[in-house]
C-alpha cells in the first residue's frame, strides 16, 4: 500500500519544489527589473538601440539600421556575440534578420545590465525541460540530430509553419531563450501609436499595424506608467507546466505563473484575468485566436490542428500600460466588454 502512494506523492513535491523556484526566478526578475528603472530613468528593461545611429559590434564592424527592428536585432546580436565571445568562424552569432527579440529575448538586455552570466538559469522555468536541456547545449544546433524547434528542417504537421524557424539565426538561439515572456507593452507604445499586433494564424509571430509607418520601439515604457502594478501584468510563463498537459496560458484554467509590476508574483487563472482587447482590430471585443504550437512545443489540449479559439488576456491588455488584468474590470471596459 506505502509504494502505491510514494510516487505521486514524490511527483507532487518535486512539482511544489519547481514551482516555488519558478516563482523565486520571477521574484528576482522583477527586483532586477526595478534596479534597470533606477540606473535608466525609470525605463522599463528593453532594447534601446534605434534606426539611424551607428553601433558598433565586437567583430569592430559599424552597423546604421533602417528601423527600430533592425536595431533591436542588432543590439540582440551584440549582445549575444561578446557574452559568448562567438564573433566568428562557424559558431559566430548570426544577425537576427527580420525577427523581433522583443517575445523571447527581452531579458538579455537586463541580464546584460545586471552583469549576469548566460550560464544563469534565473529566467528559465525549472519544469521547463526542453529549456533547461536547450540552455545546458549551447551548440546543439549543429548536430544533424537534435531536439530544437525545426533542428530537422522538417515542419511537422499541425505545428507552426513559418518558414524561417529553420534557419541558424533561429535555431542556435534557443539556447538562450526564455521560458517568461515580457507582455507587449512593456515594450512598445500603445493604440493609437503604430505598433506590433497579433497574428490570427499563429501566436508566435506579430506584425506592424501599419507597415507604411516607422515603429517607434527605442524609446521604451517607463514603470511609472503603470497604473494599476499590482494588478499588471508583466513576465509570466507560456505554458503552466504544472498542470497535466502544460497549458499553453491562454487556456482559462491555466495558472502560469506571472510577474505583477508590483514585484509580486501569482498563479491566479488566467480566465479570471480581463479580456483581452486589440483595439486595430476592434475597439471593444476581446481578441480570440487558436493556439497552433511550435514544434517540440506543447501541442494544443485538444490536440494537434485544435481550433479552439483562445482569450490572450494578460498578453493583449486593454489600453495596455494604463489598464489592468485583474480586477479593477470597471477602470478598463469599454462598452460591450464583459470581466469575469
Amino acid at each position: 500500500m506505502v509504494g502505491m502512494v510514494v510516487g505521486p506523492v514524490l511527483n507532487q513535491a518535486q512539482l511544489q519544489a519547481r514551482d516555488a523556484r519558478s516563482t523565486a526566478n520571477l521574484m528576482s526578475i522583477g527586483q532586477g527589473g526595478s534596479v534597470y528603472g533606477a540606473f535608466n530613468q525609470d525605463r522599463i528593461f528593453s532594447y534601446t538601440w534605434r534606426a539611424g545611429e551607428p553601433y558598433m559590434m565586437p567583430d569592430g564592424r559599424v552597423w546604421v539600421n533602417v528601423d527600430d527592428q533592425a536595431a533591436a536585432a542588432r543590439q540582440n546580436t551584440e549582445i549575444l556575440m561578446r557574452l559568448t565571445g562567438r564573433i566568428s568562424g562557424t559558431t559566430k552569432i548570426l544577425n537576427f534578420s527580420g525577427r523581433l527579440p522583443h517575445r523571447r529575448y527581452s531579458h538579455l538586455v537586463l541580464l546584460d545590465f545586471l552583469h549576469q552570466s548566460l550560464e544563469t538559469t534565473q529566467y528559465i522555468d525549472p519544469a521547463d525541460g526542453k529549456q533547461v536541456y536547450w540552455h545546458a547545449n549551447p551548440l546543439e544546433y549543429r548536430d544533424q540530430e537534435n531536439t530544437l524547434p525545426y533542428g530537422s528542417g522538417k515542419f511537422p504537421n499541425g505545428y507552426d509553419t513559418d518558414p524561417n524557424w529553420v534557419y541558424p539565426y533561429i535555431t542556435q538561439r534557443w539556447t538562450f531563450a526564455s521560458s517568461y515572456q515580457v507582455v507587449p507593452s512593456a515594450w512598445q507604445p500603445e493604440y493609437p501609436h503604430v505598433r506590433y499586433i497579433p497574428i490570427a494564424s499563429t501566436p508566435h509571430l506579430f506584425t506592424p499595424s501599419n507597415t507604411s509607418a516607422d515603429l517607434d520601439l527605442h524609446t521604451g515604457r517607463r514603470i511609472r506608467q503603470v497604473v494599476f502594478p499590482s494588478k499588471k501584468v508583466w513576465m509570466f510563463e507560456e505554458f503552466d507546466r504544472e498542470q497535466a498537459g502544460s497549458p499553453y496560458f491562454a487556456y482559462d484554467h491555466a495558472r502560469s505563473e506571472k510577474l505583477m509590476f508590483d514585484g509580486s508574483v501569482n498563479n491566479w487563472a488566467s480566465g479570471d484575468a480581463n479580456p483581452s482587447i486589440v483595439q486595430e482590430y476592434h475597439p471593444f471585443n476581446p481578441w480570440n485566436q487558436a493556439y497552433v504550437p511550435l514544434h517540440q512545443f506543447p501541442i494544443p489540449l485538444g490536440g494537434l490542428g485544435d481550433e479552439t479559439l483562445l482569450n490572450q488576456r494578460y498578453r493583449w491588455t486593454y489600453r495596455g500600460l494604463s489598464g489592468a488584468d485583474y480586477g479593477a474590470a470597471e477602470l478598463t471596459r469599454g462598452p460591450g466588454i464583459q470581466s469575469r
